[in-house]
């Protein structure tokens, strides 16, 4: 009951907010020895698969809570915030925690200071004032982040195969979440016009000039394979979903701090960095559809098996910088030392291509009308495709920056 109750309080917080407090007020009253007397939402475009917000206490405390909602969860415990602090990430460590699997929340302290997501969206719309302190920020956290990484490095068999991580990658892809965006039957409406989703899925892609010969199908399917758990190999200490809407940055001096540990553990370090190598970088037309939209030229035209697309949708100053610094700062190190130990898979780059192609695929369903037009949808779609395939003729940019990281590995 709670598991759907809280997936239905994420969903209605964006349309009857009172209701949905009202839902989740006695949630809270059953699940924590806590006397609360009000619940305030705060319904936030980065909110895709959670929701925050504040308690009221009848001692006239205000606290912070926040949940992550992963319905179909093939992973039983979530947030092990504790293994984060452990291992030296500046984690913020909350104050009550319920971490069974459709229970899943946390309440904290009030946080005063601004996430990096909100910052960075600031800086793209022009306080580029902020800019240069966020970028010293994030280099040191990348290199902080590299030295964790180094610290906790090993050869793991058992707890990695489990990792709540798994439930961001692959159980989403080879269970409900995939079959229930994109069911074998069904339209998919682009700006090139209306295809059904069969044909969507068995067409080969042309974005921006970039030639791919996979179709999404065969990336999907190559993509299952290559993200199941069970294989042994290096595993690091990790956040699992280290996007911007999860860092907060402090200011004097300015550092950047961990939140939300939902899916934390040790798992492979190139899952660890996939969500913000995407998140943070590319996926701005997610958060802000309707925005994105008004700035976005795109044309699409499908025919001869062939999806043609070509779009305007460019890297802005502060997404380069977060490209740049988790590429340059704890990508490459990290792979060269894989390479050092003896330790390097030679499909390494396979595997975070899989788990980048996850990231707009399956954090949000791209054939929902009510949220995405036909000109996100397509954006979206020819995402995946870019980050899970290999571009030939012209290369992609993520295809141009893991030639560098392969460069250097050599």
């Amino acid at each position: 009951m709670d598991a759907t109750l809280l997936s239905v309080v994420q969903q209605e917080q964006f349309k009857d907010k009172a209701r949905a407090e009202s839902m989740l007020l006695g949630f809270l009253r059953r699940i924590f020895p806590l006397d609360v007397v009000s619940v305030e939402l705060r319904p936030l475009a980065v909110s895709l698969n959670s929701f925050n917000g504040f308690v009221g206490l009848a001692d006239g405390r205000r606290l912070f809570f926040k949940t992550h909602i992963e319905q179909d969860s093939a992973i039983d415990e979530y947030y092990n915030s504790s293994s984060l602090a452990a291992a030296g990430y500046p984690v913020i460590q909350p104050l009550y925690s319920s971490t069974e699997a459709g229970r899943q929340l946390l309440i904290y302290e009030v946080v005063d200071d601004p996430t990096v997501f909100d910052v960075a969206w600031e800086i793209d719309n022009g306080n580029v004032d902020l800019l240069a302190p966020l970028a010293v920020a994030q280099r040191q956290a990348d290199r902080d982040l590299l030295r964790i990484y180094s610290g906790t490095l090993e050869i793991d068999a058992e707890e990695s195969n489990v990792a709540p991580i798994h439930q961001l990658f692959y159980h989403r892809l080879n269970g409900q979440r995939y079959r229930q965006f994109y069911p074998d039957a069904g339209e998919v409406i682009l700006p090139g016009g209306t295809i059904q989703k069969s044909d969507l899925f068995s067409m080969r892609w042309q974005i921006n000039g970039q030639d791919y010969t996979e179709t999404l199908s065969g990336i999907v399917s190559r993509s299952v394979a290559l993200l199941r758990p069970g294989k042994s190999g290096p595993s690091v200490v990790g956040h699992g979903d280290a996007h911007n809407g999860n860092v907060f940055l402090r200011a004097q001096p300015a550092s950047l701090v961990y939140f939300d540990p939902a899916f934390a553990g040790r798992h492979d370090p190139l899952l660890d960095l996939a969500k913000p190598l995407f998140h943070n970088v590319f996926a701005m037309w997610m958060y802000y559809p309707r925005e994105i939209r008004e700035r976005l030229e795109i044309t699409c035209k499908i025919g001869d098996g062939l999806i043609s697309v070509d779009h305007n949708h460019r890297l802005s100053a502060v997404r380069r910088m977060f490209f740049e610094s988790k590429v340059e700062d704890v990508l490459i190190p990290i792979l060269v030392e894989l390479k050092r130990r003896g330790w390097l898979d030679e499909g390494w780059r396979d595997l975070l291509k899989a788990a980048l192609m996850c990231c707009p695929l399956l954090t949000m369903n791209l054939t929902d009308g009510t949220r995405f037009s036909p000109e996100i949808s397509a954006l979206g779609f020819a995402y995946a495709v870019e980050m899970g395939s290999e571009s030939r003729n012209v290369r992609s940019i993520i295809d141009l920056a893991l030639d560098g990281v392969a460069a250097a590995l050599r």
